[in-house]
């Protein structure tokens, strides 16, 4: 599959430095809304692990898919298609990317990453997120944002009802939006949760020379 690198890149990058709005305020709560958020939570701590595929989509349509394993608390890994030579993973503390073309490498603590919420199940997701109206009560949408600081970028994550799923509901995907209303689109499929992940799967190899690292 060919693919425009400048806009892969962009669409990779867009997944890692949104900072996660840990200090936004949520609309006012309803017993409706906090019940839903109750169950978004509910299956995030009850997920210990996830094995998916991915399609991420970019503003212009572009599509590329991979692997992601999720582990938590804290680690991930984005596991691009052959050719692609992107790799996105977080270790617990730090989420990564690392461009092998151009032997270029950066990261941020997991905690500033949009991807904070779906890593650490602990976070009271009610503190800085909100629920946005789907039109069926089988699908769960909730934002995430900061308005104080626009420049962190949104996402919103997607979760169906599913009986057979951790807490009754399965994360469908999400979609990160910077500040320039740049999109990029995950969907995830053929999830299997809570199964055995080593921790070796969130290992990289460093692309740098030596003496620049």
């Amino acid at each position: 599959m060919s693919f425009n690198k400048t806009l892969t890149r962009a669409a990779a990058w867009a997944l890692a430095p949104l900072a996660a709005a840990g200090a936004a305020l949520a609309a006012p709560a309803t017993a409706q809304t906090s019940n839903t958020l109750a169950a978004v939570q509910a299956h995030l701590r009850s997920t210990s692990s996830m094995v998916a595929d991915f399609v991420q989509t970019d503003r212009n349509g572009q599509r590329l898919s991979g692997t992601l394993t999720l582990k938590r608390p804290g680690k991930i890994r984005f596991q691009y298609q052959k050719g692609v030579p992107l790799l996105i993973v977080g270790d617990g503390s730090r989420l990564t990317l690392i461009d092998y073309e151009v032997k270029q490498v950066q990261s941020w603590p997991v905690k500033n990453s949009p991807l904070g919420v779906l890593l650490d199940p602990e976070r009271d997701i009610s503190r800085y997120a909100k629920l946005i109206p789907t039109g069926s009560d089988d699908v769960l949408s909730v934002e995430v944002k900061d308005p104080k600081r626009p420049e962190y970028g949104t996402i919103t994550m997607v979760f169906v009802r599913d009986a057979s799923a951790p807490a009754g509901l399965r994360l469908r995907g999400w979609v990160a939006l910077d500040s320039q209303n740049n999109r990029t689109r995950i969907d995830l499929s053929s999830q299997k949760f809570n199964v055995p992940v080593a921790d070796s799967t969130f290992r990289w190899t460093d692309p740098r020379p030596k003496t620049r690292r």
